[in-house]
């Protein structure tokens, strides 16, 4: 081989590999990027769920002798979609844990509604919602709380 057909195959073996290289990195953030996006439209449809859940509980609860009720009541009553029938319910990469405390003589009903991810690639953020208050709190680490901060602060 001469010596200048030496330096063409060098030349383009050098491009090919600079070019994978790059073609690797775009790739690589291509992912990342994607991942994020998913964990952030996770996060944002299980905050619509628990809206919508807080929303239904409050419907039925002025509706039906001041009571809070567990999914499977809300689901009997078409209140809920069929979505939140597993036990516990999952979706959105996120499992929802729903606790009814019933109304007793002095003491009125009440619930507590957390979300929690069930990886980290399916979210990152915990979530709490209850009958007293309206207000989201999160958590990065752990499961949620109503000592924990609220959403937006």
């Amino acid at each position: 081989m001469s010596l200048s057909v030496t330096k063409i195959m060098i030349t383009i073996a050098v491009m090919v590999l600079l070019g994978s290289l790059v073609v690797g990195v775009l790739l690589g953030s291509a992912v990342y990027g994607w991942k994020a996006a998913m964990r952030a439209g996770n996060e944002a449809a299980t905050l619509q769920n628990m809206k919508t859940i807080a929303a239904v509980e409050v419907q039925y609860y002025n509706t039906h002798k001041r009571t809070f009720v567990t999914f499977d009541q809300l689901i009997k009553e078409q209140m809920l979609t069929s979505k939140f029938s597993n036990d516990p319910p999952e979706s959105d990469g996120y499992i929802l844990s729903l606790r009814v405390t019933p109304k007793t003589g002095n003491q009125t009903s009440s619930y507590t509604l957390n979300a929690d991810s069930q990886s980290h690639s399916a979210g990152r953020r915990h979530f709490y919602l209850d009958s007293t208050s309206a207000t989201i709190h999160i958590n990065p680490d752990r499961p949620a709380s109503a000592s924990d901060s609220s959403l937006g602060n």
